[in-house]
Formats: structure tokens, sequence, C-alpha cells
């Protein structure tokens, strides 16, 4: 039978000199919270502590002190935007204000400009491998090696190795303003080169099925609309003034670009399509073109496609804040847009891509045809079988990128 004190941590004792009752009272306490709390720290100051009776520990450690060096250690960090790996406070409040003056220098110093970036939680470089809920990145996060997770505003951020690739896997969040948010916090806290999406989407061009997988080569945000006073009538008539339009109206809902600045280019423009990373697509089309092998046509149910899911790379995605389930509009989005398909967050992660000027591709899997099927919508029978199809493409793609 394993005795207890055989799974705790093993320090060697301090060389410990005679210690009088109270001095020896303060070391077994050091001893035993060591132990408890597994800790090198506590471990470091009895050393010192047994090393050095005379020493003051309710000096070195009252909260006053603890705090105000706390304090000067993230000061330092957040001027030199994480750019430091250690910090040495020398003695008590002395050491203090010399890293308070070390910070004031340096804010002193610094030119006008940028403020300082996020602080990073990880130095290498990765792809940043993303999905909007948790289906659509479940086998991605079963085939990650060497996992370790990062929470940062609630978010969960899990960096490893997929398919030989560094990356870091999270959800966007469903809908585009989740996407934004998640997109740039991961762009401000991990050095990302690349940003590759994974997940559902509606169908919208007549000639795709459930279950195949679409690469557009640019995405829009098709809702981004005026909505139009009604002037007579069935007559939707827009102010004047506005004349940015990008598509035929849809009742009283005219399409419209969305204004979008970047580092290398801080004045704002008016932009509808994000174009996708050339070299990215013409990596998904060479897959594509050695086939889409290994496509799952049918669920865990049972359920079975009538067609052999294929890889269609090009054309043109859009995204909007709406689950559409509506044959008019589906038609009015491939007529307007010559869409191929249709969901809630690819555009908005392809224009903070393109304002931090990241590379980025989507694969998107057919879950259900947006309103253009007989009966009830497929999502609820497909979705798992898109999101794996999906995610089936995306690790050929790592596998294959060179």
């Amino acid at each position: 039978m394993v005795h207890p004190r055989d799974l705790w941590p093993v320090w060697p004792e301090a060389a410990t000199p005679a210690l009088a009752r109270p001095e020896r009272d303060t070391k077994d306490i050091l001893d035993g919270l060591a132990v408890l709390l597994e800790s090198p720290l506590i471990k470091d100051i009895r050393d010192t502590f047994v090393a050095f009776p005379g020493s003051s520990l309710p000096i070195a450690l009252n909260k006053k002190q603890t705090a105000c060096k706390k304090w000067a250690v993230e000061h330092l960090l957040a001027v030199t935007g994480g750019r430091i790996d250690r910090v040495v406070i020398l003695a008590g409040w002395y050491g203090v204000l010399a890293a308070m003056l070390l910070a004031l220098a340096g804010c002193a110093a610094a030119p006008a400009g940028p403020a300082p970036a996020a602080v990073r939680l990880d130095s290498q470089p990765r792809v940043a491998v993303v999905s909007a809920f948790e289906p659509e990145l479940a086998l991605l996060l079963a085939r990650l090696q060497d996992a370790r997770e990062h929470h940062v505003n609630g978010v969960r951020f899990t960096t490893g190795t997929l398919e030989g690739k560094a990356v870091v896997l999270f959800l966007s969040g469903v809908s585009m303003t989740n996407a934004t948010m998640t997109t740039q916090l991961a762009l401000d806290r991990f050095d990302v080169t690349h940003i590759v999406f994974s997940g559902i989407a509606g169908g919208v061009n007549p000639s795709l099925h459930i279950g195949d997988v679409a690469v557009p080569a640019r995405w829009g945000q098709y809702l981004e609309v005026l909505m139009a006073r009604e002037t007579a009538p069935g007559q939707y008539t827009p102010p004047g003034r506005m004349t940015n339009f990008v598509a035929p109206p849809f009742g009283m809902m005219f399409p419209r670009s969305v204004e979008v600045r970047s580092a290398a280019q801080p004045q704002p423009e008016r932009r509808f399509w994000f174009e996708v990373d050339p070299a990215l697509l013409a990596q998904a089309r060479a897959l594509g073109e050695r086939g889409a092998a290994g496509l799952a046509r049918c669920t865990g149910a049972g359920g079975c496609l009538t067609h052999a899911p294929r890889l269609v790379v090009g054309g043109n995605g859009v995204s909007g804040q709406a689950f559409v389930d509506n044959r008019a509009y589906r038609e009015y989005a491939y007529r307007s847009f010559q869409a191929n398909v249709l969901d809630m967050e690819t555009a908005a992660v392809g224009m903070v891509a393109f304002s931090n000027g990241v590379p980025y591709i989507a694969f998107r899997s057919l879950s259900d045809l947006a309103g253009g099927g007989e009966g009830e919508n497929e999502l609820g029978t497909f979705f798992q079988l898109a999101a794996d199809n999906s995610a089936s493409v995306l690790l050929a793609f790592l596998a294959a990128w060179h």
C-alpha cells in the first residue's frame, strides 16, 4: 500500500541551523503549505527563511509589497506589449520604485502611434482553424495533437498540431458579430499567419447538393441593407443620397457595401466582396482535382444521400445574420449574388482578415438547401454529416499544404 507521503512532492530539506521555537514553527508551516499546494515558490520562501532566520517575512510578503510588485510586473508587460521574458524586482520599495520609473520612462519615450498590442498567449506562428459551433469543430479537436487550452473573455482557444501544422482552434460563435469579435481576439492574442474556416452552410446554387463542400473564392455580406420606405403600394424608394447598392432589391431591402479600413488602407473604403487568398484557393483547387474521396454519404442514423458528395472550388459565398429557410429569398440570393452557399459568419471573418492583412479561406459543406428542398428543412438530419465532410476536406487541405 502506498503511503500518502510518497505521493507528496519531494524537495530536499534546506540546511537547517538551530532555530528558535518561533522560527521552527514558521518553517514547519511553510513546509506544510509547500506540500499542500505543491508550490515551489513556498519551498523557495522556506529555504530563504531557513538560510536567513533573521529575515522578516511580514515585511517582505505583506499585501502592500506583493500588490505593488505584481502591479509593476503587469505594467511593464503592458508597456512592452508582452515582449519581455522575465522581470526581476530587487529588494522592497526600491525595486518597485525602479520598476515604476522604468515603466514611466518607457511610456515617455514611446513615440506617438498605435497602442501597445495585447499580450500574446503563445509565440508560435499558427494557422487559426475556426468553426461556428461545437459539432463543426468536434472532428478537428479529436485529431489535434499536443493540445493546450487558453481562455480569454470566455472563449476557449486550443493550440496544438493538426496534420503537421501548428494551429489554434476556436469557436467563432454563431452569427456575424460573434465571428468578428472572436476572430479579432485570436489575431490579437496569437501569432496567426492564416485563417481557415470549417463548417456548414445552406445551399443556394441549384447545381449543388447536401453533403457537397463549397470553397468560394470570395464572400460578401448580403444582409447589409437599406430598408426603404414604401412610397406606393409594393414600391420602395431609398433616399436619393444613398447610391452604394450592390444588387437589385428584395422588396424593401437594398443590399449595400460595407465600410472598412486596414493598416494598408487607413482611409475608409466601401467594399462588398472580400477575396479569399489566391494561394490558398489554388491549394484547395488542386485538392479538388485529385477528387473528394472519403466524403460521407450516410448519417450515423442510417439516412443516406442519393448522390456522392463532391468538392466545389470557386464562385461566391454570402453571409448574414439570419438563418434562411425561404425558397424565394434563396432564389434571390443566387440570382443577385451568384452565390453557391450562404452562412452566418464567413464574410465577417473575411472582413477581419482583410483589415488585418491575414490570408483566409473557408470550407463550407451543405447541411440544407436554405428553403429550396421539399418538406422540412434538412439541417436536423444532415448537419453532422456536413460538418464532418467540411472538416475532412480541411484536414486533407492541411496535410497537402506546403
